[in-house]
C-alpha cells in the first residue's frame, strides 16, 4: 500500500470515528446487523463454499498447465469455444458471487483471456439453474425466462466488450507470458491427463454438493438431493484423499496447499471487509435494519422509468445475495410495488456482483478493469430492465 493510500485510509477512519453518531439507535442496529451478516457468511459460506473453491483455484494454478488454459480460454483460442466453456462452467458450478472469485482468479492468473475469464466470473453466480427455476415458480415464468436469457447473453457480451476495451493491455500481457519457460506453459507436474481431470472433477463435485442450498419447498428433486448431499460429499472426500495419497508427491501437495493459502490471503480479508460494509449499509437480506432503509428503495423502484431501473441495478450490484436469497427478497419488493423491469434489472446485476466481490475483483484485474466491468453490468441491466418492462406494458 502506498503512502498516499495509507494517509487516505487513516483520514477516512478518523472522519468515521469523529462524525458517525454511534449513540444513534439506527447506527448501533446497523453495526450489529453487519456483525450478524459476517457471522451468517462465515457459517454458511466459508467452510463449504469458499474453502473448496480455494483448493480448486490452488489446483488450477499448480497442476493445470497454462498451455491448456490458454488453448481453450486464451486470446489465441477459438472464441466460440472459449465463451461457451466459460458460460457452461458457470452454469454447472452455480455458485454465489463470492465463491466464484477464487476460481476466477485461478483461471485468469493461469493464462485465461480477460473476456472468457469475465464471462466465467459473471455466469457462475448469474446462471444458477436452481435459482432460475425458483424465480419462475415464485415470480412467474416470464421473469424466469427473461433472467436465464439475459444472464447467458450478458456473460458473453460483457466478456467480449471487456476483451475489446482492454485489447491493448491483453496483448501486452500475452507478450509477457510468451517468455515463460516450457514448464510454465505445460505445467510443472507431468502426469496422465485422466488423473488431473478426475482430480479436478471430484473437487468440483465436492464444491457443488457441499454448497447445495436448502430449497424453500420441502419436496421435489432439489429437496431430495439436499437431504442426502452430505452422504454424497463424504465419499467424494475419501476418493479425493486417496487420489492425493496415491498420485501426488509430497512436494506437489505442499505447492498445492501453498497456492491455496495464497488465494485465501488474497481474497478472504477483502471479502470480510466487504460483507461488514454491506451489512452495515443494507442489513441482513430481508431484515431492513441497515443504514439504508428498505422503504427508500421501495419508493425508487416502482414503475419502469430509467431512474427506477438504474437504481435497481445499482443497489443490486452492491447487495450481497447468498444463493437463492435474491428470489424471496425480490418477491417482497415486487409485492411492495416494484416494477417488472427493475425486478429483472436487479436479478441481472445482483447475483453477479456485490460490494465484497468488487473489492476482490479489483485486487485481481485492477481498478480500471473492475470499474468498467461494474459499469457494463449496471448499464446493461438497466437497459434490459427497461426493454423488458416496456414489453410487458
Amino acid at each position: 500500500m502506498s503512502n498516499a493510500a495509507k494517509l487516505a485510509l487513516m483520514v477516512t477512519v478518523f472522519l468515521l470515528a469523529y462524525l458517525v453518531p454511534v449513540d444513534s439507535s439506527r447506527v448501533q442496529g446497523a453495526a450489529i446487523e453487519s456483525l450478524l451478516m459476517l457471522q451468517d457468511y462465515a457459517r454458511k459460506h466459508v467452510l463449504f463454499c469458499l474453502v473448496p473453491a480455494f483448493f480448486i483455484a490452488g489446483a488450477i494454478s499448480v497442476f493445470v498447465g497454462r498451455g491448456s488454459v490458454m488453448k481453450y480460454l486464451g486470446r489465441g483460442g477459438n472464441k466460440m469455444t472459449a465463451y461457451a466453456v466459460a458460460a457452461v462452467a458457470g452454469c454447472v458450478l452455480a455458485v454465489c458471487s463470492c465463491t466464484v472469485l477464487p476460481l476466477f482468479a485461478g483461471i485468469y492468473k493461469r493464462g485465461a483471456g480477460l473476456g472468457p475469464a469475465i464471462a466465467f466470473l459473471y455466469s457462475g453466480p448469474a446462471i444458477n439453474v436452481l435459482a432460475i427455476i425458483w424465480t419462475a415458480r415464485l415470480l412467474g415464468i416470464e421473469l424466469g425466462l427473461a433472467r436465464v436469457v439475459g444472464a447467458v447473453v450478458f456473460s458473453v457480451v460483457i466478456g467480449l466488450l471487456m476483451a475489446m476495451i482492454f485489447q491493448g493491455e491483453e496483448q501486452r500481457r500475452e507478450t509477457e507470458e510468451e517468455g515463460d519457460s516450457f514448464e510454465a506453459l505445460t505445467g510443472e507436474h507431468q502426469r496422465p491427463l485422466y488423473q488431473t481431470a478426475l482430480f479436478m472433477v471430484v473437487m468440483v463435485l465436492i464444491l457443488i454438493f457441499a454448497a447445495w442450498a436448502k430449497p424453500q419447498a420441502e419436496s421435489g428433486l432439489w429437496w431430495a438431493i439436499y437431504k442426502i448431499h452430505w452422504f454424497i460429499v463424504g465419499p467424494l472426500v475419501v476418493v479425493l484423499l486417496v487420489m492425493v495419497t496415491v498420485w501426488f508427491k509430497k512436494d506437489e501437495v505442499r505447492q498445492w496447499v501453498g497456492a491455496t493459502w495464497d488465494f485465501a490471503l488474497l481474497i478472504l480479508p477483502l471479502l470480510f471487509v466487504g460483507v461488514l460494509a454491506a451489512g452495515f449499509l443494507l442489513g441482513m437480506p430481508g431484515s431492513g435494519n441497515g443504514i439504508i432503509r428498505p422503504e427508500w428503495i421501495g419508493r425508487l423502484v416502482g414503475g419502469n422509468s430509467l431512474g427506477a431501473n438504474f437504481f435497481a441495478s445499482l443497489v443490486g450490484s452492491l447487495m450481497y445475495f447468498a444463493t437463492l436469497t435474491e428470489v424471496p427478497i425480490l418477491q417482497g419488493l415486487v409485492g411492495g410495488g416494484m416494477g417488472q423491469g427493475p425486478a429483472l434489472a436487479l436479478l441481472l446485476a445482483g447475483p453477479a456482483l456485490s460490494l465484497p466481490s468488487m473489492l476482490v475483483i479489483r485486487s485481481v484485474i485492477g481498478m480500471r478493469r473492475t470499474v468498467v466491468f461494474i459499469a457494463l453490468v449496471v448499464v446493461m441491466a438497466t437497459i434490459t430492465g427497461m426493454i423488458y418492462g416496456s414489453m410487458l406494458g
